[in-house]
């Protein structure tokens, strides 16, 4: 097992994947290489930097983690667009909106935590 593995924000962040995921599942056609791939993309991104950000120092894993918790922001802001675009509804938004907030937290945390 890779230590990153048993990180909870590693975790959680495969679970806003799945999320997104399921939810980018309704989105219209024309949206497929648009704001569906941009949040799918930002969402893998969250737990692709924490992954390859372990492994590297921890100058490198700070580095990863902010550019982390920078795709937790795309995500809001994504999300954002999507219930204006009537894409998600309110309680999709806000579970998404949760999940990153939460996230945002872990990742600034575990940041923090490495000197």
């Amino acid at each position: 097992m890779f230590n990153f593995e048993n990180l909870r924000v590693y975790k959680d962040s495969i679970d806003l994947v799945n999320v997104v995921y399921e939810i980018t599942k309704k989105y219209p056609k024309e949206e497929l290489f648009g704001i569906t791939n941009q949040f799918r993309r930002a969402a893998v991104s969250i737990s692709l930097n924490i992954a390859e950000g372990s492994s590297r120092t921890k100058k490198d894993f700070k580095h990863f983690l902010s550019l982390a918790r920078g795709s937790c922001f795309e995500c809001v802001a994504i999300a954002t667009i999507s219930k204006a675009q009537t894409y998600i509804s309110d309680t999709e938004f806000e579970k998404i909106y949760e999940i990153c907030l939460i996230l945002s937290k872990m990742i600034s945390k575990l940041k923090t935590s490495l000197v």
